[in-house]
């Protein structure tokens, strides 16, 4: 039996279980294109609402030829293996304030085994590939490892492994392919270079590493590196965290200055070269200067920005509109060719969060197979940038605000604070930070949180659900905090910005 015959054999098999025996002139109700977070939830979601769903997932190999299994690049490269080498981190640093509290640790050697750790995250990761697979089995959703392109606009194509091109046809298709990570245009980039992609099962440690660029992305290798022992320097084209909050940003950028992470400010890479040794020998200029420097690094990663997956899909054979490398969509996640949507990172101008992803493709499924009219809210989304002091933040920022609604008509309510985990080992509080953006008027409405300071999500996660409930800062100030927190931080706001007093408290039983 041919793997088109089997696909649909199968299909029908669901179907008719599901009670849904139903005539279609399509092979399938929904094909997915992408295994991913987005991608994935919306097949499943779809499949439980009696859909005959196929998903396609295929991962290109990296330049260096790192690859993945099912699941993205959130179960993959992205949030998960992030998160477990951040945990590594911050558990050396625990390892030495132990010794404070009265431990009786010997710290003179300490020091990772990085295999051992790639080995361990990778582990990790295969497990979850595992049950996703089992997951999609159990769940009767038709998966191919394979990449599929449009023939039409109702019809993707695809070679599988060891066969003849075959097609496929479905009544509406989702687009979730997500994005990878750019490389910089100069002589020696794919050849010597590694991103996000291939940090987490890198085979060598990484030692005196270059990080290119000063996203999230960046900031977060950066410090989870030195956090492991390793040497990086952080070459920042312009500004740092573009998109966040300027003062929030600038102050995070400092708190790693403190611990001895190097900045390269206003420079870019102009090539790379393997030196006889094996090491890697960075040629780059300042952009206001242009001054020409010259350094050696084992490692050189690129953290310069993502790009949408669009180039195989074939997107002009079905009509659907991109810009810059993405799909453009409506509210409805629909495209500009109606029963053609997308989800994820792919789509333009829009939160590249893998739990966005998630909800979005839930929703859209729910839309088209359960008879839901309800839209996915980009608006109010929270993150964390998960550095040593970890950065998260909800709504607007005070730039954000201000331009939205003036600066006169927002108030700005801030403090820095000491976290008593902090005292014993007489780490630096000098950048726990947290502040409200709020309505001046009224109740004022909050339009905005931020914090810095420890497990910042677990912070925000619970301030997000109540800003997007409209949150005023007259609740806020008559919530009793949990004490001793620093989440009760929050409740303690009470000085203002414009009011010029010091936001640095005294104590912090008062």
């Amino acid at each position: 039996m041919s793997l088109l015959k089997l696909l649909r054999a199968r299909s029908l098999v669901a179907h008719r279980q599901l009670g849904n025996v139903a005539k279609s002139k399509y092979d399938f109700d929904l094909i997915v294109l992408g295994g991913g977070s987005g991608g994935l939830a919306c097949a499943k979601e779809a499949v439980d609402h009696g859909a005959r769903v196929l998903c396609f997932d295929y991962v290109k190999p990296t330049p260096v030829g790192t690859k993945w299994g099912i699941g993205g690049t959130c179960v993959n490269v992205g949030c998960i293996p992030k998160k477990l080498m951040h945990q590594a981190s911050l558990l050396g640093e625990a390892v030495h304030e132990a010794v404070a509290y009265g431990w009786n640790v010997n710290d003179q050697n300490i020091k990772p085994d990085w295999q051992k750790l790639v080995k361990s995250v990778q582990n990790h990761i295969k497990s979850i590939n595992w049950v996703t697979r089992v997951d999609l089995r159990d769940r009767k959703v038709e998966y191919v490892n394979s990449k599929g392109a449009f023939l039409d606009d109702h019809a993707i194509e695809f070679l599988p492994k060891g066969g003849r091109r075959t097609k496929v046809t479905s009544k509406y298709i989702v687009v979730a392919v997500g994005g990878r990570p750019r490389y910089p245009d100069i002589p020696g980039a794919k050849e010597f270079g590694i991103t996000s992609d291939d940090i987490f099962s890198y085979d060598k440690e990484p030692g005196r590493t270059l990080v290119v660029g000063a996203g999230y992305v960046g900031l977060e290798c950066a410090c989870f590196l030195k956090g492991l022992g390793y040497d990086p320097t952080v070459m920042v084209r312009s500004i740092v965290l573009r998109g966040f909050d300027r003062q929030m940003s600038n102050l995070l950028a400092s708190m790693m200055t403190e611990r001895d992470i190097n900045f390269l400010h206003t420079c870019v890479p102009d090539s790379v070269e393997r030196q006889t040794d094996g090491r890697l020998l960075v040629k780059y200029h300042n952009t206001m200067t242009q001054a020409e420097s010259s350094d050696v690094f084992d490692t050189v990663l690129w953290a310069i920005g993502r790009k949408g997956l669009i180039e195989d899909l074939n997107l002009p054979a079905a009509g659907v509109r991109t810009q810059n490398d993405k799909i453009v969509v409506d509210a409805s996640e629909a495209t500009n060719v109606p029963h053609i949507f997308a989800v994820g990172d792919i789509i333009h101008g829009r939160p590249e969060l893998t739990p966005v992803a998630i909800l979005a493709g839930r929703l859209l499924a729910r839309r088209l197979f359960a008879g839901s009219d309800e839209r996915m809210d980009y608006s109010d989304v929270a993150t964390t940038v998960f550095t040593p002091l970890e950065y998260s933040c909800v709504g607007m920022s005070e730039e954000q605000a201000i331009e939205t609604h003036g600066v006169d008509n927002i108030e700005v309510l801030h403090g820095y604070y000491k976290p008593t985990e902090f005292f014993i080992p007489q780490k630096s509080v000098r950048y726990c930070y947290l502040k409200a953006v709020a309505e001046i008027n009224g109740d004022q409405k909050i339009l905005g949180l931020h914090y810095m300071g420890p497990v910042a999500g677990e912070v925000i996660q619970g301030f997000a659900a109540a800003l997007k409930s409209g949150l005023t800062l007259k609740t806020l100030r008559n919530t009793v905090g949990i004490h001793p927190t620093t989440a009760e931080e929050f409740t303690r706001l009470s000085i203002t910005k414009r009011s010029g007093r010091d936001p640095t408290p005294a104590s912090c039983c008062s």
